[in-house]
């Protein structure tokens, strides 16, 4: 999860207590009975979250391709479909922290797509105050996007444009201020086939989304090593499955994963659910074991992704990347290099030792470079979303094109975990 660091895994735990568990329908406003749709389905999660905001759903011409977007909770895409009301719910939705009373750390409402800025903790960051102690007691996520509205600026059928302004203060002292602006918009097939370079066939239903996330210096003064400077960070939020993979590419790399991702967040990942492909990662995502990986710029690819065999569902993150550019250590430490940062993290839920747990969900997330802007200027971080659901033979020639691999390879690598 992006908001969980390996050196601050134990501070962690209170918040996760007071945010446990997640049912398998909502709970709160209403109940399963009170839908027209069964639940797990993208009308069952529109009825739901219509009780609490003045969601915008956006749609394809066919009503089948279509995602839910909420200004009240921070310009999230909540959820998304490829086969219309009735057709599969994509995103996690962790329904019982609608009706729960505020947190003072975090809200974490879930959603497949959410946009956040780091850092999280380091010299820059933005969820400790000057001269604090970086423990969990401590932590706490600005409200411009962790509790706050935005600002609708525009709307379509496939595409709207939200705003906020905000004012936050780094752990250096520096009062960064800056406008964050938003769009979120459904691809046109032929845009989706060209991006990922393959067309699927008849068998296979899909959606695909872009958001353009932008943030511009609106202060005074420059944003350098010496006031710091914030960068854009984009988390996904999925429902795992017993047989669910994580697929992460990789490049330059050396002999061991060790030396290919950070794998020890939360203690080393267990080797039996961190396999080594060519040029690919296969990271377990069944929502029972907590950890988490990275991986630098130097790395990382435009692409992650992930199988669900279960529900036959292929998700596939494509998204900016600088190799060249400082991208921001976020661990809770000012002793750590601040330009050290991941471009890209994986993280599969689990329980705490005393059983209690906040998912199972699992996370694929991007991150900007560190934003070395000057007065007027902007940074732009691009993140898209494509889902794809259909018989394996459909989605095979997909993971072939995209990954280079087959689905029975990656259904292979944890057989027998």
């Amino acid at each position: 999860m992006g908001l969980l660091r390996k050196c601050i895994s134990i501070n962690f735990i209170g918040w996760i207590m007071i945010t446990t568990g997640c049912t398998d329908h909502p709970s709160g406003n209403q109940d399963k009975k009170d839908s027209a749709y069964a639940a797990g389905s993208f009308g069952y999660d529109l009825s739901f979250l219509k009780s609490y905001d003045d969601v915008i759903i956006l749609s394809d011409d066919k009503d089948q391709a279509k995602l839910i977007v909420s200004p009240k909770y921070q310009a999230k895409v909540f959820t998304s479909t490829a086969a219309g009301d009735s057709g599969q719910s994509f995103g996690w939705i962790n329904y019982k922290e609608f009706p729960a009373t505020p947190n003072r750390h975090m809200n974490a409402y879930g959603g497949e797509n959410r946009i956040w800025l780091g850092p999280e903790g380091g010299k820059y960051s933005l969820f400790f105050t000057r001269g604090s102690n970086m423990i969990f007691d401590n932590w706490k996520t600005p409200a411009a996007f962790d509790t706050e509205a935005w600002k609708v600026i525009s709307k379509s059928r496939e595409k709207v444009s939200l705003q906020k302004e905000m004012y936050l203060l780094n752990y250096s002292g520096t009062e960064l201020q800056l406008v964050v602006n938003r769009s979120i918009s459904l691809i046109p097939d032929e845009r989706i086939f060209s991006i990922l370079d393959f067309t699927p066939d008849d068998s296979v239903r899909w959606i695909g989304y872009e958001t353009q996330n932008t943030i511009t210096n609106t202060g005074k003064y420059s944003w350098n090593e010496k006031t710091g400077m914030p960068c854009i960070w984009m988390l996904d939020m999925f429902k795992p499955s017993e047989n669910t993979v994580i697929l992460v590419p990789y490049k330059n790399a050396s002999d061991s994963v060790s030396k290919i991702a950070t794998t020890n967040y939360f203690g080393e990942i267990p080797a039996d659910r961190l396999k080594r492909g060519r040029g690919i990662l296969f990271f377990k995502a069944d929502g029972r074991s907590r950890g988490k990986l990275g991986l630098d710029p130097s790395r990382a690819t435009r692409i992650a992704g992930s199988y669900d065999e279960v529900h036959q569902i292929l998700t596939i993150a494509h998204f900016d990347l600088d190799s060249s550019a400082k991208y921001l250590n976020q661990e809770w430490s000012t002793a750590k290099p601040p330009f050290s940062g991941d471009a890209v993290n994986a993280y599969d839920d689990g329980p705490l030792a005393d059983g209690t747990q906040m998912g199972p969900f699992y996370e694929i997330e991007s991150v900007s470079p560190a934003a070395f802007l000057n007065p007027g200027e902007s940074l732009i971080h691009r993140h898209s979303v494509f889902h794809f659901t259909g018989p394996k033979t459909g989605l095979n020639k997909i993971t072939e094109a995209v990954f280079h691999i087959s689905i029975d390879q990656i259904n292979a690598a944890f057989q027998g975990s």
